[in-house]
């Protein structure tokens, strides 16, 4: 069950050894990411995020697809690990070094959150991109059930 080629340079030789970005089971969504960092990182509650690097480079090529880096969902939950932008985007045309910023949600006071050498610490999935055309307006073609009712406006249940 193949999809589109992606080209994928390793920027760090030590993925060789830990395993390549992969899909862990036969229906995962989305590879993890490995940190590859020269040293244990500790996130401490309330300090800056990390800036960990994922050790390659992608060249997706495509317009109709992007990649979004997100929180493996056991760290977010059991440790409080998450993206300092909460989800990161990878354009099409995007080449460079696969960064991703690691953030400690939890209270301050509870210990930091450690990230060797190696783990995996992030995921990436692959998404369809549409481009749209905007055609500006003065009036909507057709009348919303919603309108213009504003945030908030569909209820509070």
């Amino acid at each position: 069950m193949g999809g589109p080629a992606i080209e994928l340079k390793i920027l760090d030789s030590r993925l060789r050894d830990w395993g390549l970005p992969r899909y862990q089971t036969a229906m995962a969504a989305a590879i993890d990411l490995l940190a590859c960092l020269d040293a244990a990182v500790e996130i401490a509650p309330g300090a800056p995020p990390a800036l960990i690097s994922s050790g390659i480079a992608l060249h997706i090529g495509d317009p109709g697809m992007a990649a979004l880096v997100l929180p493996r969902s056991g760290l977010g939950h059991r440790q409080g690990l998450v993206l300092g932008n909460l989800v990161g985007l990878i354009d099409a045309d995007y080449t460079g070094p696969i960064m991703v910023s690691a953030w400690n949600r939890n209270a301050p006071g509870t210990p930091p959150i450690r990230i060797a050498p190696g783990d995996r610490f992030a995921q990436m999935v692959f998404v369809p991109v549409l481009r749209p055309e905007f055609l500006v307006v003065e009036e909507f073609t057709a009348p919303s059930g919603r309108g213009a009712g504003g945030f908030g406006s569909t209820g509070h249940r």
